[in-house]
């Protein structure tokens, strides 16, 4: 099966419909896909850099009533080790960051229910009034649905306080595949397709910018992972919010090892894809964390721009028995031997020195 039509498609900047992204799922023809993604790669990025984040993960509780068979982080409320991090704890783990020279926080956890707006708030205040250089990407759309919930507020209402108190931009976690029937099957208790991309939207709107994600390679159909590339489109189209995607196999757990783990051919033929969808994303980020450092250097042929994060303390992937640590020094030399000049960026992008 020729590619050429698509790829004369994507040379005269024409969208991608459904009918392309199916033709692109059943090829097996990764080199193709590849370059097509890397040439629009650098149509966005002209430049030979590639950008990455020092910041740290900060799970402020573990307690979730949510049940996801991928997820061996969350407790329930009942169990003996759950836990909700005091700001001294978290405000410890900052300064561990600001040592490194980390800019950001990755802050999420799970839908506690002992946890209301107003202990965010402090939490974010606290923050903001003893580390102000300090950015805060925190609560995925699942949390804040779950506020909005128990508080019977709109998204607009609880997102709005939470940026007033020194919230900055929020994370894509919790999508894993928006298409309703995958989430039924795979969780309990998580917001819907629908409320997930209307958090998004709710942040755009008070002014904040979000990330898009996608964790695949487990129960969805080729088509399903395609129409949730396609929600995200149309969200993007309408308020231009999200400043990166970021895509990763799912990491079998106790609860899904039958499935078969996902490959590194597959992993970068849905990467390239993903580029190649997601044409008014600027930015696509590298899932080294799970696909490990060399497959990272690989995709960055294949539509990525960005090598992610430092990610000091990493807890969700690894609990799942799969995940990579790299030093700052590692991730600029993994760039530069892959052909690449390593910047360092802000949430936004912002180049940094």
């Amino acid at each position: 099966m020729s590619l050429n039509r698509i790829f004369d498609k994507i040379k005269r900047e024409e969208r991608l419909n459904f009918e392309d992204g199916m033709e692109l799922f059943r090829s097996n023809d990764l080199l193709t896909i590849g370059q097509m993604a890397n040439f629009v790669r650098q149509r966005k990025h002209p430049d030979n850099n590639v950008t990455y984040i020092i910041d740290r993960n900060i799970n402020y509780t573990n307690v979730c009533i949510a049940h996801c068979d991928f997820c061996s982080f969350y407790r329930k409320i009942k169990d003996t080790d759950t836990y909700v991090l005091a700001n001294e704890e978290i405000g410890k783990k900052i300064e561990e960051l600001i040592e490194v020279g980390g800019y950001q926080i990755l802050m999420q956890g799970g839908m506690n229910p002992s946890l209301r707006t107003d202990f965010y708030v402090q939490l974010f205040r606290y923050i903001k009034e003893n580390y102000p250089q300090i950015h805060i990407h925190a609560l995925s759309p699942p949390e804040v649905h779950y506020l909005a919930k128990i508080e019977k507020k709109s998204y607009t209402e609880i997102l709005s306080t939470l940026h007033e108190a020194g919230l900055d931009s929020v994370p894509g976690g919790g999508g894993e595949i928006l298409v309703d029937r995958v989430r039924n099957a795979l969780t309990l208790g998580k917001c819907t397709t629908d409320e997930w991309l209307g958090v998004m939207e709710a942040a755009h709107e008070v002014g904040m910018r979000t990330t898009a994600t996608m964790m695949f390679g487990h129960i969805e159909t080729l088509e399903e992972r395609l129409e949730h590339l396609f929600r995200l489109r149309e969200v993007q189209d309408r308020t231009g919010g999200f400043t990166a995607f970021i895509c990763w196999p799912l990491q079998p757990t106790h609860l899904l090892s039958h499935l078969q783990e996902v490959t590194g051919f597959e992993y970068l033929k849905t990467t390239a894809i993903c580029r190649l969808m997601l044409d008014n994303i600027d930015n696509m980020q590298a899932s080294w964390v799970t696909q490990g450092p060399k497959i990272g250097q690989v995709s960055l042929q294949f539509g990525i721009n960005d090598f992610g994060s430092l990610m000091m303390e990493e807890n969700v992937v690894s609990t799942a028995g799969t995940s990579f640590h790299l030093t700052v020094e590692e991730i600029e030399r993994n760039i530069k031997e892959a052909g690449y000049v390593p910047k360092l960026r802000k949430m936004d992008y912002e180049l940094i020195n």
